[in-house]
């Protein structure tokens, strides 16, 4: 039987919000007033988390915890207060809020201004959602899917933004559902195109895998919905978090291995999960 192919899906690991937000991390590691943390994990990627606490990049859970230095505002964004109530502090803040999702920040509060009621399709409770709803002053709903319209008291005339990471189809849905039941509906569509990139290479690959291998935190919104496309495609999906996860017996019998990783996953990291999945099937 001929060796297996390995392919990697044509988009697939850090997209440019989190490279820049690890790249000003790092910079901070080394030239910012010290201590150095971020504000929550800078991204949805513990591995990442755990080598940025090797460079001296510590991690606090709420401003009380950074009492000096430089504070790191994490890719998916906060709420406004959080950046003034640092700055009183006296603390150096550093804002590696993507600038895609200040793009979201800008559209929300732009359509609160306009009189529209905001609903904002994404996870409740994700820190970039949360971040959101801040910059909209708090005047929002989150919805995840069709049926949290019926727990809503809509107005005739409705706003919508997206969660970054959240796919089309989704957005379509909830839109389609809001049509006949208001009276104007205006969406400006936030999804990130990188998102929509790694979705599209991740559902052709998968369709043409035996095996998919997902690779990234188990934490990671976008990285789940990879593995989900993925996994309604091939059933052989595995989605792990670290190389140490892959278990030689997904590969028996395949002929062609998929990789993919989520927008929070370096591309070392996808290199390694190549390397070790080569050397199990003998390449």
């Amino acid at each position: 039987m001929p060796a297996p192919v390995i392919e990697i899906a044509l988009h697939a690991g850090v997209c440019y919000g989190v490279e820049r937000a690890l790249s000003m991390a790092y910079a901070a590691a080394h030239d910012a007033a010290q201590p150095v943390h971020t504000l929550g994990p800078l991204i949805h990627n513990p591995r990442v988390v755990c080598e940025l606490e090797r460079e001296g990049v510590g991690l606090a859970d709420s401003v009380d915890d950074a009492s000096a230095g430089t504070l790191v505002i994490r890719a998916h964004g906060v709420v406004p207060q959080v950046i003034d109530e640092a700055r009183d502090r006296g603390l150096h803040v550093i804002d590696a809020t993507c600038p895609y999702v200040k793009k979201v920040h800008a559209a929300a509060a732009k359509l609160v201004a306009q009189g529209y009621q905001l609903i904002v399709v994404g996870e409740s409770g994700h820190p970039e959602v949360e971040g959101i709803l801040g910059h909209a002053g708090g005047a929002a709903f989150v919805v995840s899917n069709v049926e949290d319209l019926d727990s809503i008291d809509l107005s005739r005339r409705v706003g919508v933004v997206v969660q970054t990471t959240q796919t089309p189809e989704r957005l379509a849905q909830i839109v389609s559902a809001l049509v006949p039941r208001v009276a104007e509906v205006n969406v400006i569509n936030t999804i990130c195109k990188a998102t929509h990139e790694r979705q599209a290479s991740a559902a052709d690959l998968a369709s043409r895998a035996d095996v998919m291998v997902v690779v990234g935190g188990k934490n990671s919104g976008n990285t789940r919905r990879l593995a989900q496309i993925c996994s309604e495609r091939c059933a052989s999906t595995h989605h792990i978090e670290d190389d140490a996860e892959i278990d030689p017996a997904w590969f028996e019998g395949a002929s062609l291995i998929g990789i993919t990783a989520g927008a929070s996953t370096p591309a070392a990291h996808i290199e390694q999960a190549r390397s070790v999945i080569a050397r199990a099937v003998g390449l």
